[in-house]
């Protein structure tokens, strides 16, 4: 295990969802880290978890290269953890050249990229074509990038599995799209993991897909998580015409239980490729969901943790 004593890191996108658990990680490493958000202020909550001076905040906006130099200036390390659904384009592609020409024209030491099972520029869902785009844009400004593809990422403050455990909690009748998609859901304390572990020059140049020690279908998914959640409701497999019509005629509106390009991004598995590189490639023993998620997932049960839990 390599050292970061005293290294300074920069993490964009430090304060979302997979940043927090990075940024930890990295700081019970010892190394410095610098938080580059659109809005720094909304990640000072991760202040307290470093030392005095362990912790700096900066401003960057990935789709404006001036900011991201800024925000990348005396690093000996980059991570960059920028996604979007919206303006995916301009965030997920230019937006990650951006950080990789940034990165090089500093000299850092290394560059770790977050990308995404089913990143291609081929994809039929804009979302696949901008991480293709974006792993392009990359590797041609910074060569030596690691990258990192997770399935689906699981954890206290997902918006997968809480979203899913929020409809069951609510709806005696549930339905379900892409009923037989498959996911490998990992761990968000895996990944971060992983994206520390990937600073290393052992993972220089190099593509890695992670996933979780279960595959399951999306009506599988859902299943689980209502036995997990004590809840019963009937779950209804909608046909693929229905809910490709449901996603080209509502998915634009606000709140639209599906979008279009989501609709599209299903229609391909989200699971790691044979003979792909992964977790054990990077020493990360993968963590399944039903040794975690009983520690939030206990909130969508009726009697929180003295709730009788059904067997689906």
């Amino acid at each position: 295990m390599q050292t970061l004593d005293g290294q300074l890191i920069t993490v964009l996108g430090g304060g979302g969802f997979v940043g927090r658990y990075v940024v930890q990680k990295l700081l019970a490493r010892g190394a410095r880290v610098r938080i580059a958000e659109r809005a720094p202020r909304k990640a000072t909550f991760l202040k307290p978890l470093g030392g005095l001076g362990q912790t700096q905040f900066a401003a960057a906006d990935v789709r404006d290269p001036a900011s991201v130099a800024r925000a990348i200036a005396g690093s000996d390390a980059v991570i960059n953890l920028v996604g979007s659904f919206a303006d995916m384009q301009a965030v997920q592609a230019a937006g990650a050249g951006h950080v990789a020409a940034a990165a090089n024209a500093a000299g850092v030491r290394s560059l770790v990229h977050i990308s995404a099972i089913g990143a291609d520029r081929e994809s039929p869902s804009l979302y696949g074509r901008s991480k293709g785009d974006g792993e392009a844009a990359v590797r041609a400004a910074f060569s030596a990038a690691a990258i990192i593809r997770p399935s689906i990422i699981f954890g206290r403050e997902d918006q997968f599995i809480n979203r899913f455990a929020t409809m069951i909690r609510f709806l005696p009748v549930v339905p379900v799209v892409a009923p037989h998609a498959k996911f490998q859901p990992v761990y968000v304390g895996d990944v971060a993991d992983a994206v520390v572990a990937a600073l290393g020059d052992d993972a220089a140049g190099k593509t890695f897909e992670l996933g979780g020690p279960q595959v399951l279908t999306m009506i599988e998914l859902q299943r689980w998580i209502a036995g997990a959640t004590g809840r019963d409701p009937l779950f209804v497999e909608l046909p693929d015409a229905v809910s490709g019509a449901l996603a080209s005629g509502l998915g634009w509106a606000p709140g639209a239980p599906i979008t279009k390009d989501q609709w599209l991004m299903l229609q391909r598995d989200n699971v790691v490729a044979e003979g792909a590189a992964g977790l054990a490639d990077l020493g990360v023993t993968p963590t399944a969901l039903a040794s975690v998620a009983d520690g939030w997932l206990v909130q969508y049960r009726r009697n929180g943790r003295f709730a009788k839990l059904v067997s689906n």
